[in-house]
């Protein structure tokens, strides 16, 4: 079946990442050199239990969103990503869809920058990866609140403080950047399904769409206020990975600042406050 093969390969290739190559921690005594299941789970922001019925072949037909979320989590290659869809019996997304593949050198990226805030989006601004301190800075985000786009027009909001010319610029950036990516993979039928809900719910986003507005993420200054450390001031550059049409954020803070001293408090909280949390569930 399947769903036999899909679980032997993940609970092979779970055996084979170490906890440090996965940007974690060992600490204490393990049976085995690679990941123990909680860690897969906490990597790929799925539910224990979940992994523990894939792995046994208990649970059949992963959705394309957890194979994509376990492939990145056991750092696969290319090629092992297509066998870890083929065995799922999902046909790998095609050149036609948004790419949500993170190779295993921005992983490293992300595992060296601990001490800054640091995030991988797809082209659609859907959050793919975040290193903890970026959790810690902007809050956990599940389910559709992934999707940077729908959570400024239709989710809860986040904690960045915007003046109303700062959402004016944002959410026409963030329009037409969704606009540039939906002519650049018209196969995809998920980006395909954002758009007409947004479209249905969001008067303002179906206004900014429909009128071609033009604008794009620049550098900028952001002020996040959050619940712990209080207001921090951040510099925040969007980067572009070469061929693969990911977003990486980066938020840095000026050096000998009380900002740079926040984020570092909140570095130590942000892990604190992250030990021992239940993993989010993807849909299923």
């Amino acid at each position: 079946m399947a769903s036999t093969e899909f679980g032997r390969t993940v609970r092979r290739w779970r055996d084979r990442v170490s906890p440090e190559a996965a940007g974690l921690t060992a600490g204490g005594h393990r049976r085995a050199a690679g990941l123990r299941r909680e860690e897969l789970a906490l990597l790929a922001g799925i539910s224990v239990d979940y992994v523990t019925r894939l792995e046994q072949g208990r649970a059949a037909n992963p959705s394309e969103q957890v194979v994509e979320a376990l492939g990145r989590a056991l750092r696969v290659s290319t090629d092992e990503r297509e066998h870890l869809f083929h065995v799922a019996g999902l046909v790998p997304p095609g050149r036609g869809t948004v790419p949500a593949y993170i190779a295993p050198s921005v992983h490293r990226m992300l595992d060296r920058l601990t001490g800054t805030p640091v995030a991988v989006f797809d082209a659609a601004w859907t959050l793919l990866l975040a290193n903890p301190l970026y959790t810690a800075l902007m809050g956990e985000r599940h389910g559709r609140e992934r999707n940077g786009v729908w959570r400024t027009f239709l989710g809860s909001g986040d904690r960045v403080r915007h003046t109303p010319e700062s959402r004016r610029t944002m959410e026409t950036a963030v329009v037409a950047e969704l606009r540039a990516t939906a002519s650049r993979y018209p196969a995809d039928q998920r980006l395909r399904r954002l758009v007409a809900e947004l479209r249905a719910n969001s008067d303002r986003f179906a206004g900014l769409w429909d009128t071609g507005a033009v604008g794009r993420h620049e550098a900028s200054r952001k002020t996040i206020d959050h619940p712990q450390v209080g207001a921090v001031t951040l510099d925040c550059d969007v980067l572009s990975v070469a061929g693969s049409d990911l977003r990486i954020m980066v938020y840095t803070a000026e050096p000998g600042t009380q900002d740079a001293e926040r984020l570092e408090l909140l570095a130590v909280l942000g892990t604190q406050t992250l030990v021992g949390q239940p993993a989010a569930t993807l849909t299923t």
